[in-house]
């Protein structure tokens, strides 16, 4: 696993080493409609496309109970069809003029974007803007599409035991923030959504004042700027639903569940309540020495997670730790891991503890976190970005209440952190009062009609 701003790392430090090589000033342009919505734009002519994303701030958290997945579905239903794009037709546009588009949905926002040949940008921005204030889907499209949605519940989750795993833990750990509930939602609300509450989603979140639109490419700021006013800025604003804060309140002691599933093998996770980087604090060193914490562990073939538990003691089969600086809802920093035969949960986890001990204890090396540093400014420098990857970093990072003119200084900061630094993050959050443990006890899977011996 890697974490979200190690990756946001990997995108932003090419650009911005290109722009420091040239001595140019940053290409990035920000704007404001007078409807409420937010423009960015970046300018990157290595290559005639563009990348066209719009992200509403309004994702799983955002849902009540009763409702959880209505997020995810109105993301389907927005393929749906307007009054001047019948259903299923959007998609064929896009194709029709050799783009590629999609959406997603997260805890945090829902996006949709296109990627095409410069000249048709102004063809997705009309399409993307329809839909905005104008989706018209009737209750059979609903009907059918809610059926899509859970048959890909029961296929990626209910079928997938790392992902009943990933659920369960959620679950267990936080019991206020609505982080709890899986994105795809419970199977027992979608079973009982309507279309009416698709609708309500709708009616309630997807208004230019609740939108960024991000634009990356072989554009001009200007010309874009007018184009977006065109065709986005005729949209109405209103009033968005009070958003209530839902604080996870501390956690009094180890939380642990099991989960009784058919797999090929054990897996477990430990995921420790931990500080999130918070918007207008940035300065604040812990979230960044918890992001170079999951490098000391994880970040690379023989960080001592690896070392230890896969190649010297040969407990797992692999193991991964993740963790997100930036996000609206609360932080996990997580280890999880698939057990090699024969090995036991709790081998595992008193490797993992043995390792995390010895860190507490002697800390880093300097020269270890230096080696990790570099190891995260080279991958950005000699990896060729892309254009999509650079709108995604930067509606992300929009999403969970930063700017993007905040990046660079991320990045400085990150730089800054010492080893002390990540050792004492280490002594102070990843202790049992915080720690939620979750562990899939396999069960044998059931036979698949006509195999066995001929």
């Amino acid at each position: 696993m890697r974490s979200n701003l190690l990756r946001i790392i990997s995108c932003v430090l090419l650009v911005s080493s290109l722009s420091w090589a040239n001595a140019k000033e940053p290409d990035t342009h920000e704007f404001r409609l007078n409807n409420g919505l937010k423009l960015i734009v970046r300018e990157d002519h290595r290559a005639p496309t563009v990348a066209h994303m719009v992200w509403y701030r309004a994702g799983s958290m955002d849902e009540t109970n009763g409702r959880t997945g209505v997020a995810h579905v109105l993301e389907h239903m927005m393929f749906k069809g307007t009054q001047k794009v019948k259903a299923g037709e959007f998609s064929r546009l896009v194709a029709a003029i050799g783009g590629r588009e999609n959406a997603f949905t997260s805890r945090d926002y829902t996006a949709y974007f296109q990627q095409v040949e410069k000249s048709k940008l102004e063809e997705v921005i009309k399409l993307e803007a329809d839909r905005m204030s104008n989706l018209n889907f009737d209750d059979a499209e609903f009907q059918k599409e809610i059926q899509v949605v859970m048959e890909e519940r029961r296929l990626r989750t209910e079928d997938n035991p790392s992902s009943l795993l990933n659920e369960a833990l959620m679950a267990t750990a936080f019991m206020a923030s609505p982080y709890r509930h899986p994105v795809i939602g419970w199977m027992n609300d979608l079973q009982n959504m309507t279309a009416a509450d698709a609708r309500d989603w709708y009616r309630s979140w997807y208004k230019p004042n609740n939108a960024t639109v991000v634009i990356a490419g072989d554009v001009d700021a200007k010309k874009v700027l007018a184009i977006v006013d065109k065709y986005y800025g005729a949209i109405v604003p209103q009033d968005l639903p009070v958003r209530k804060p839902q604080l996870e309140p501390a956690q009094k002691g180890p939380k642990q569940v099991q989960v009784k599933a058919p797999a090929d093998g054990a897996q477990f996770a430990m995921a420790w309540k931990v500080p999130r980087l918070m918007p207008g604090k940035l300065d604040d060193p812990e979230p960044y020495a918890l992001e170079l914490l999951t490098a000391v562990l994880d970040g690379y073939d023989n960080a001592r997670l690896n070392r230890l538990l896969v190649k010297q003691e040969k407990v797992v089969n692999d193991v991964g730790v993740s963790y997100d600086m930036i996000s609206r809802g609360p932080a996990l920093f997580l280890i999880g891991a698939n057990m090699t035969k024969g090995k036991t949960v709790a081998q595992a986890q008193n490797s993992i503890r043995k390792a995390l001990e010895e860190l507490k204890q002697k800390g880093v090396l300097d020269a270890e976190l230096k080696r990790i540093k570099v190891r995260i400014l080279s991958e950005q420098i000699y990896k060729r970005d892309s254009i999509f990857g650079q709108a995604m970093e930067i509606g992300g990072t929009e999403m969970a209440g930063f700017s993007w003119k905040d990046i660079d200084y991320m990045l400085e900061k990150m730089q800054t952190i010492t080893p002390e630094q990540v050792q004492a993050v280490a002594k102070k959050y990843l202790v049992d009062e915080s720690l939620t443990i979750a562990v899939l006890d396999p069960q044998p899977r059931k036979a698949v009609i006509g195999e066995g011996k001929q």
